[in-house]
């Protein structure tokens, strides 16, 4: 049973992440054989405050 978490910025709304999962539950599917059912996605919504990339917060980015 894969378990996916995705951690994305704040802000994205729940149909793009219907989108996501589904478009990852897919590939899932097709590449390792797994039945979607077996596939649990866990989204984080972070701030960008709360990310940094290369020592410096997103949000400064």
């Amino acid at each position: 049973m894969p378990v996916v978490q995705i951690a994305l910025y704040e802000g994205r709304t729940p149909d793009q992440k219907a989108a996501i999962a589904k478009a990852v539950t897919r590939a899932i599917s097709e590449t390792a054989g797994i039945p979607d059912s077996a596939t649990t996605i866990i989204f984080q919504d972070v701030a960008k405050h709360d990310w940094a990339i290369g020592g410096v917060p997103a949000s400064k980015q």
